[in-house]
């Protein structure tokens, strides 16, 4: 489990690496700089996530459910503002910036894991 959680660190480092890229406006010093940043994100996206997104539900439910997307563009601003060597470029930059992150994590992890795996257990009631 550990190497897993050090393996989605790494993938989420070399996102943020490859952000820059497709986003110019998002920029990332290091592989140093990636690492810290990484693993700010994931305790923010840990720790605040869950509770704005309880905060803020009714406007989440009437935009149905677009608002989770300003709140991930806050955040990861946020975060670009104290880690030093990330840096965003506003807010668009950093709702742009989250979404292709999101999508490089996911399409990453998703080759080096594989496909989620289903188990269906079924139980056989008869004698």
């Amino acid at each position: 489990m550990a190497r897993n959680l050090l393996l989605v660190w790494l993938i989420n480092a070399l996102a943020l690496l490859a952000l820059p890229y497709v986003v110019p406006s998002v920029q990332v010093d290091s592989f140093a700089t990636a690492l810290v940043a990484a693993l700010v994100l994931g305790l923010v996206n840990t720790l605040i996530r869950p509770l704005l997104v309880l905060l803020t539900l009714p406007v989440t439910l009437v935009t149905l459910g677009l608002f989770v997307f300003v709140i991930n563009a806050l955040l990861f601003w946020f975060v670009a503002s104290f880690v030093k060597g990330f840096t965003v470029g506003g807010f668009w930059s950093a709702f742009f910036g989250a979404i292709v992150y999101a999508i490089i994590s996911w399409a990453v992890s998703s080759l080096v894991f594989g496909p989620p795996r289903i188990v269906v257990v079924r139980h056989d009631d008869r004698p």
